[in-house]
């Protein structure tokens, strides 16, 4: 009975400790050379403009076609990320070999450790973006659909400080949908052939 007491009680310890900290937020996640994936958004089917009712108020399209104001499609929200030395592309599936869709445009709004948003862009099939004052950078093609990694977000991103990454899908007129979207870091190949050069 004492020895079934003590094997219980130790297996009671390593579960509650493998809840303490997730895998994915241990330092040795956050600065792995391997690869890592968090989706961004979930598949959205196409729905018409006007039944999409949550507007984004603080965003306006020089659009000559549609609304100025866009509807939401979708949302997400990375956890906290560290970029380090990684390559950070946009895919339609974790493991890197798919391309997304979106109609008609994704905001990308980089948050610091202090809840403020730092930097921002669009991709997608839009004409100029206007958050207050300030126009905000387009990446990449005027487009709907891109292949996989095409979007190279890694400028965008903090090397060294923490970042979440928020990103909202917006449509603007006719249909408004959008793919699955990740988030790909992946270990930079042209900071290995750097390292290698300098040696």
């Amino acid at each position: 009975m004492y020895s079934r007491t003590l094997v219980l009680a130790a297996s009671l310890g390593l579960m509650a400790c493998a809840r303490q900290v997730p895998a994915s937020a241990t330092p040795a996640a956050s600065t792995s050379s391997a690869p890592r994936a968090v989706r961004l958004l979930l598949d959205t089917p196409a729905k018409e403009t006007h039944t999409l009712t949550k507007l984004r108020e603080d965003v306006e399209v020089d659009a000559t076609e549609g609304e100025r104001i866009p509807r939401v499609v979708a949302t997400g929200q990375t956890p906290v990320l560290h970029r380090g030395n990684h390559r950070a592309r946009l895919y339609g599936d974790a493991q890197g070999t798919l391309g997304f869709a979106v109609d008609n445009f994704l905001l990308l709004e980089v948050v610091d450790a202090g809840g403020k948003v730092i930097r921002s862009a669009t991709v997608g099939f839009t004409e100029a973006v206007h958050m207050g004052n300030d126009q905000v950078d387009s990446i990449g093609r005027r487009a709907f659909n891109f292949e996989a990694g095409e979007v190279d977000i890694t400028h965008l991103l903090p090397e060294s400080e923490p970042f979440q990454l928020r990103v909202t899908a917006l449509d603007t007129w006719g249909v408004g949908r959008v793919s699955d979207v990740y988030l790909v870091l992946a270990p930079d190949d042209r900071a290995v052939e750097d390292d290698l050069r300098g040696q």
